[in-house]
């Protein structure tokens, strides 16, 4: 089924069909009917799949529906999206004004780190939708300037890092205002006890949608690992943006410190890139998104601030420089890559001490890591790599692994795995 032939307003047909949104994704078939008939929805979808759409589209339709003379009172919000990030604030109130770019609709992103005056200009007037962070949003309600009165339709999404970072409260404070009858989405890339228990406390009689939960990973992205000293990890890095300049790299690291270490280490060695972590302010994390977005600068360095829900368009390779303390977390940082129909490869560096943690992430996974063998030579001339020795080793020991993988899934599928180039030996 093509969108095209949904019942939908031909506004949003005609910005989808600009926007190249020609088939609906499988959280989307599954998702949009039900919202366009006002049932509660608990969504679990791997990051990436259009989780954002799925609940735009028809919040859209179904508000453009209404009678367009009404008049919105003073701060009123007739759809609230409670998020955990200021980025996916922005981000999703981005996708809401694209898909509703043809309609007279109002949407705003309520965020920190700014002037809120601009932001309580547009609340005066009244808003369709409101994305909002918790902290600036309560910030708001107590000075009067928002009306949850009239909510018609609640979303909480990124629901499980919300609930991670102590969000509960405030999910709870926020049903209080709103009107007792109303509809509820909630959409997560993750499913456990507490996600379960925090679903059903909010949602009533929901429509259960769960897409791939045996594989909370994107089958687009391809996975690897490499064995690497903790203090050589910058000489690989190093390495790997060399060997492939046109690509666009988001490296994770553990913490901000880390992060500038990181980048520090880059400059010395004559590589552009950008870091992104919580210390930096507002205006200066939109400023390096909006730049690696570009393409400009193809390397950004940054913390778990990006992992979650960030749609960055065509990144090639996630590097988790460090291991994510938290497995669920290996998820979100390789969902940056391979979104949509797109793919990625997903490359981790494991020193001896994070071992313990990869157990962990493969535990999560329900499967293996495979491993990108390095052998004491390429590890050598790795450390001692410099711009006048020119070596495609990464793309080799990539295409190596990669060839292995392929032999192994038609081994599983019983076919014999078809001839291919081995790696140059040095």
């Amino acid at each position: 089924m093509k969108f095209e032939q949904y019942n939908i307003s031909p506004e949003i047909k005609e910005s989808l069909e600009e926007l190249g949104f020609k088939r609906p994704t499988d959280i989307q078939f599954k998702a949009i009917p039900s919202i366009l008939q006002g049932d509660d929805v608990m969504a679990i979808a791997q990051t990436g799949t259009g989780k954002t759409a799925a609940f735009a589209i028809p919040i859209l339709h179904r508000l453009q529906q209404q009678d367009r003379k009404y008049y919105k009172d003073r701060y009123e919000v007739k759809c609230l999206v409670m998020v955990p990030t200021r980025e996916l604030a922005i981000q999703i109130a981005a996708v809401f004004q694209s898909i509703g770019q043809y309609t007279d609709l109002s949407i705003l992103a309520l965020v920190g780190g700014v002037e809120q005056g601009p932001q309580i200009k547009v609340l005066e007037k009244g808003v369709d939708v409101l994305v909002a962070t918790p902290g600036r949003m309560f910030d708001q309600i107590n000075q009067g300037n928002i009306d949850l009165s009239k909510v018609q339709t609640l979303i909480l999404d990124e629901a499980d890092h919300m609930l991670d970072l102590g969000f509960i409260r405030d999910i709870r404070d926020v049903i209080k205002h709103i009107p007792r009858k109303h509809q509820t989405l909630f959409f997560s890339a993750t499913l456990n006890k507490s996600i379960k228990d925090l679903a059903y406390s909010v949602v009533d009689n929901p429509i259960r949608i769960q897409i791939s939960p045996q594989d909370p990973v994107s089958k687009n992205v391809s996975h690897a690992v490499a064995y690497v000293a903790m203090d050589d990890k910058r000489f690989f890095l190093e390495r790997m943006v060399k060997d492939f300049p046109e690509n666009k790299i988001l490296v994770f690291v553990r913490t901000k410190v880390r992060a500038e270490r990181v980048f520090n280490a880059m400059e010395r060695v004559g590589i552009k890139t950008l870091t992104m972590h919580g210390g930096k302010e507002q205006d200066d994390r939109l400023e390096i998104m909006e730049e690696f977005r570009k393409g400009d600068i193809k390397v950004l360095i940054t913390t778990d601030v990006n992992a979650r829900g960030i749609d960055i368009p065509n990144v090639d390779y996630v590097v988790n420089y460090d291991l994510p303390d938290v497995p669920e977390n290996y998820v979100h940082r390789v969902g940056r890559t391979g979104r949509g129909v797109q793919k990625g490869q997903a490359v981790s560096f494991c020193s001896e001490e994070e071992k313990p943690i990869l157990a962990e992430i493969q535990k999560f996974l329900g499967k293996d890591i495979q491993e990108m063998k390095i052998d004491k030579n390429d590890y050598r001339e790795t450390i001692s790599f410099s711009e006048d020795i020119p070596n495609d080793n990464w793309q080799l020991l990539l295409d190596q692994h990669n060839q292995e993988m392929d032999q192994l899934k038609n081994k599983k599928k019983g076919k014999k795995a078809p001839p291919g180039k081995k790696a140059k030996k040095k």
